[in-house]
């Protein structure tokens, strides 16, 4: 459960640079056709190495889960990181990303076989027309094109490896397929919707309700899939009853969106998004262009929200408590942990958080997984974190 921006399912991410010596593309002649024993074979070292410059926390947490999760949630990651990219290249006009977006869901689906091909040739080329007029956009909206998000090396490496990733979810078993794609389905839903309601310009979000079913699309369907995925393939996985862990994981994954958003703040303000909603901005007698100034009347409008993801990360909590399988709740508890983390930056920075984006040292990192590995996330430690909470 873990973008830069806004991720499926993401979670958060200390994303990394590929060292030129350790880049190495996905061949599709790595994927391994599927016999019975395929739940057991250990995932390829090109897919490992796809994950970690995209995500080194998330990376680290895949190779801990049991060899039988390891395949469908990378690819999960992968395919939804990819679509995340497209809609996030912002030097691409947005009904060209809306397009490109629509037929790499279709890809997914198993009905657009040349979208793999084409997605690095067509985002990476700056002859393209449709880039030209992203650039524009994007000075249009008072962004000069070297403060746009640029894509990271790893970022095109995934979008040129598109076709293996597509051709390796073929590999999957029938029920694994079956469950990638329907979240694929819905995260690409909820990043069509992204692109739609900000090509006009900044706006905010309606009212809460919107931006919980926002945050449900691109992330608590996440929590949705781990959970079914982990009741379906891992033995022992929770003595909870799957109705209850479903719910924790929905709210788990919306929680962690939240941290997103509110980290991200101030780039997606100045990007043209506002994930705050309309209806208290205007009740607090703000609009979405007063909040780039970090106005003292917001606070209360952001702490709230603020308040709303670390319900959804104490839910993260709970839901990591109730797994048996050690190596399971280590990968799972990881995102709440630094999640929580940077809510308390978030807090003791206030308003400032919305300037100056807030950052969970990689240092710290790097102790929270030593820790939680070295522990096993054991139930009691997370028991008393939680009371901290």
């Amino acid at each position: 459960m873990e973008n830069e921006r806004k991720d499926a399912g993401s979670g958060l991410r200390c994303a990394s640079q590929f060292r030129s010596q350790n880049r190495k593309s996905f061949d599709a002649s790595t994927v391994t056709s599927r016999g019975s024993d395929r739940a057991e074979q250990p995932l390829s070292v090109n897919e490992l190495e796809l994950l970690k410059p995209v995500s080194r926390s998330f990376y680290i947490s895949i190779r801990l889960l049991p060899r039988a999760l390891r395949e469908p949630v990378a690819l999960a990651y992968l395919l939804a990181r990819t679509s995340d990219t497209i809609a996030d290249s912002s030097t691409v006009a947005v009904e060209k990303r809306i397009e490109l977006l629509d037929r790499f869901a279709a890809g997914i689906a198993g009905k657009d076989e040349a979208i793999g091909r084409e997605l690095g040739e067509v985002l990476a080329s700056p002859q393209d027309p449709s880039i030209r007029a992203g650039l524009a956009d994007s000075a249009s909206a008072g962004l000069r094109y070297d403060e746009s998000p640029g894509m990271t090396e790893g970022e095109k490496t995934l979008l040129e490896s598109a076709e293996a990733v597509l051709r390796a979810l073929e590999n999957l078993s029938p029920e694994d397929q079956r469950d990638v794609r329907e979240l694929l389905a819905i995260i690409t839903r909820g990043q069509r919707q992204d692109l739609t309601r900000w090509r006009g310009g900044l706006t905010a979000v309606a009212n809460a309700d919107e931006l919980r079913d926002y945050t449900y699309l691109v992330a608590g369907c996440v929590g949705e899939f781990w959970t079914r995925i982990c009741f379906r393939k891992v033995q022992s996985f929770t003595a909870r009853d799957e109705a209850d862990m479903l719910e924790l994981g929905r709210d788990y994954g919306r929680g962690l969106q939240l941290v997103n958003i509110l980290r991200d703040a101030g780039s997606d303000l100045r990007a043209g998004r506002c994930y705050f909603p309309e209806d208290e901005l205007r009740a607090a007698n703000l609009s979405a262009s007063d909040l780039l100034n970090a106005p003292a009347d917001f606070l209360s409008i952001y702490l709230r929200w603020v308040a709303e993801a670390r319900a959804g990360l104490d839910a993260g909590l709970e839901y990591s408590i109730a797994i048996n399988p050690p190596r399971v709740r280590v990968a799972t508890v990881l995102p709440a942990m630094i999640g929580v983390r940077t809510l308390s930056l978030i807090e003791e920075s206030g308003l400032e958080a919305v300037r100056t984006r807030v950052k969970v040292p990689r240092s710290a990192v790097r102790g929270m997984i030593a820790s939680t590995t070295i522990t096993l996330a054991s139930q009691s430690r997370l028991r008393r974190a939680r009371a901290k909470l």
